[in-house]
């Protein structure tokens, strides 16, 4: 099946798809030729493996996994966002119309037993005003013209879509500007024009590698320097929820614990104002021993905190004092 929806495949591309030896695939080849498949090779570079023109496989039939797996990519979301939700409701239909009566009945329970929520707590879904124009462009191969906000100014540029990339519920364009590919996020694009100029795809882009080298080199790129802390039990378990990379960094380097269970860990950091910031999470749980100007940077919050609460209006005693009688008053 794979010779037949891609064509000529490698005996090293077989085995890497199949996660097998390429002697594994050589035993295979010669068993399909032996059970009739009018499977041949070609030797060389550019040689491989390919089926007879014209010759297809009846072997398609679904399993009743197979078959919940793809039931589970149509559930409502990105398709529906993408303008696809008729098709993939109609999609559906068919694919429970196709299978044997005692899966269908299986199979159903998939929409009513799971949903997926890309959305993050306390987010909301971002604005997605021009995506099923920008992924018409992604599916013709045709040139955008987009106002596009970034981080400093607002352009216009025009761009090859080459992907579209849905992550924690946030919808990303990956296009070529001036030959080199980059990230749009497409709630941050003004406007969104489709051109009737076509492009030629790179026969060696992969989205999905091209991705996670690109979001590795961010995370990465993020952390410009790095903090030495003293951490108590609560504040070790408090520091493993700001981020991967922090959290693997205070598990890779945590010393071993004094008598009170204290460690010492060094963690990666954006910057002195930002890490001031996210250190007050951590509380008396935690005490900074280097930089020097992230302590002073504590320190100084931490004093205006004292002088804001020392000035602060207290609650008439009063007041505060008869609050539970009229609860109770209240009270059936």
């Amino acid at each position: 099946m794979l010779l037949q929806s891609r064509g000529r495949m490698s005996a090293f591309a077989l085995a890497r798809s199949l996660e097998v030896s390429v002697r594994t695939v050589y035993r295979d080849v010669d068993s399909l030729s032996a059970a009739g498949v009018p499977v041949y090779g070609d030797r060389g570079r550019s040689g491989g493996y390919q089926l007879r023109a014209g010759w297809r496989t009846q072997l398609t039939g679904l399993t009743s996994g197979e078959a919940r797996a793809l039931l589970m990519t149509g559930l409502p979301g990105p398709a529906k966002a993408l303008g696809l939700g008729e098709a993939a409701a109609s999609a559906h239909l068919k694919l429970l119309a196709a299978l044997p009566a005692d899966w269908r009945s299986d199979a159903e329970r998939v929409g009513a037993r799971f949903h997926l929520d890309p959305v993050d707590w306390f987010r909301g879904t971002a604005p997605t005003d021009h995506l099923r124009v920008v992924a018409e462009g992604v599916w013709g191969e045709r040139r955008l013209r987009l106002r596009y906000e970034s981080w400093t100014a607002v352009s216009d540029r025009v761009v090859d879509p080459l992907g579209l990339v849905l992550k924690g519920g946030t919808w990303y364009l990956v296009a070529r500007h001036r030959r080199e590919p980059r990230t749009y996020r497409v709630a941050a694009i003004e406007s969104a024009l489709l051109l009737d100029e076509s492009f030629v795809r790179p026969a060696t882009f992969d989205l999905a590698a091209f991705w996670g080298e690109s979001t590795r080199r961010f995370e990465q790129g993020v952390y410009r320097d790095f903090a030495t802390l003293r951490v108590s039990p609560a504040g070790l378990s408090r520091l493993r929820g700001f981020s991967p990379i922090v959290a693997q960094a205070a598990d890779r380097t945590a010393g071993r614990p004094d008598r009170r269970g204290w460690r010492q860990v060094t963690v990666p950091i954006e910057s002195v104002e930002h890490s001031a910031r996210e250190m007050l999470r951590l509380g008396d749980e935690a005490v900074v021993l280097e930089p020097a100007a992230l302590r002073e940077a504590l320190r100084t919050t931490a004093q205006q905190m004292v002088a804001a609460y020392e000035g602060a209006p207290r609650a008439d005693p009063q007041r505060r004092a008869t609050r539970p009688a009229v609860r109770r008053a209240q009270e059936p």
